[in-house]
């Protein structure tokens, strides 16, 4: 496959509370930033790929006339996944420059069209009647029973916000930068049993773009080009319930193994890490089914403070979805940290950062993107 290099990122300029731009409006501005980033203009793209808004919709509000569309949206690993059919794109010849963009008004509701992603025919039938109404009482039923199956106390879920805030502590962007404690977690409002209010993501408006070429054109492009080493995507069972083990997320292991072996390295190799994070326990989860830890220990490994500021493995480094945005499709946002770590220009930069990975979820754990970056172009 071509090799596939970001020259341009960019977030939109506010996030967390944007109550006066539409979710066309938020994509415009990441997409025109992202591009000035690259040294380039909208007529320079001849690709583009969204989620949640339309393509066709997208392009002709930017006034493009792409010659390919993806409008892949399966929910928060999307942007993880168009950067690995972008890459696609571009090796077969379809297209060269391709702007991935992103913008969801999840807080305000500004030119946000009705979906309702949750109640789909089958869960309708099959698992409303018993009481799952959304993300809350869905995602959170594999935790009970990781938690019953490996003993995982509430105190150690509770660590995974405490670590997090600690990163969005130093990023002055991040929505929420209070120091919590365990006690503080426990405190706070149950949501759905065994989830606390902290261990809940917040609830953001923005929007983000990122701006993908060929390897042949990247140099003419960025002094700091983002090269895409390996992806994989992976679709598991549409209702929750029908996870063939609820304790561990069998579709973030198949996209993952598929990201792994096209990049040709393996865990030990990843200096960083961007978890998806809707709920606390999914990046104990991901650590598990990625193989940066062993099934049950997930949970020991953030609260041994491994992936704390200073700690051997940075993870979530903005303070993720539980602390600095989460506009209802995180992907980008965990993409974007992955860019500036290995640019160098994150708020909460970590040294010797050389490959990084993000890691998106789908669903109801339904569907499973991962990316894995470097700043340097594969051998």
């Amino acid at each position: 496959m071509t090799e596939l290099a970001i020259v341009g990122a960019a977030e939109t300029r506010r996030i967390g509370i944007v109550d006066d731009m539409s979710e066309l409006e938020l994509i415009s501005e990441a997409a025109r930033d992202a591009l000035a980033d690259a040294g380039l203009t909208l007529a320079d793209v001849d690709g583009l790929a969204t989620s949640y808004e339309r393509p066709n919709l997208v392009a002709n509000y930017l006034g493009l006339k792409p010659s390919w569309l993806d409008g892949t949206d399966i929910g928060g690993c999307s942007t993880m996944v168009h950067l690995r059919h972008a890459a696609a794109a571009i090796a077969a010849g379809q297209c060269k420059t391709v702007l991935i963009a992103h913008g969801e008004s999840g807080r305000s509701g500004i030119g946000r069209e009705a979906v309702d992603m949750q109640f789909t025919d089958l869960h309708r039938q099959f698992e409303l009647p018993y009481g799952t109404v959304g993300p809350t009482t869905a995602l959170t039923l594999p935790l009970t029973r990781y938690m019953a199956q490996y003993g995982m106390k509430a105190e150690t879920l509770a660590m995974v916000p405490v670590v997090q805030r600690e990163w969005a502590a130093k990023t002055p962007r991040a929505m929420l930068r209070d120091p919590i404690t365990v006690d503080d977690v426990l405190a706070s409002k149950m949501i759905a049993w065994p989830v606390h209010l902290f261990e809940c993501c917040v609830v953001t408006d923005g929007g983000g773009a990122l701006v993908v070429t060929a390897a042949e054109r990247a140099a003419d492009l960025s002094e700091t080009p983002v090269w895409l080493w390996g992806s994989g995507e992976a679709y598991g069972e549409a209702l929750i319930s029908q996870m063939p083990d609820m304790a561990f997320a069998d579709v973030f292991a198949q996209s993952g193994a598929m990201a792994f072996k096209e990049a040709g390295v393996g865990p030990d190799d990843i200096d960083h890490l961007m978890l998806y994070d809707a709920f606390a326990h999914i990046p104990i989860f991901a650590l598990e089914a990625l193989g940066f830890a062993k099934r049950g220990e997930g949970g020991d490994l953030i609260a041994s403070r491994a992936t704390a500021p200073g700690g051997r493995l940075p993870v979530n480094t903005t303070g993720g979805g539980l602390s600095y945005t989460h506009t209802g499709r995180y992907g980008m946002y965990a993409v974007q940290e992955s860019v500036r770590q290995l640019r160098g220009t994150a708020a909460a930069q970590c040294d010797n950062i050389d490959v990084s990975l993000a890691h998106g979820l789908g669903g109801m754990f339904a569907a499973a993107g991962t990316s894995i970056l470097s700043k340097h172009r594969k051998r």
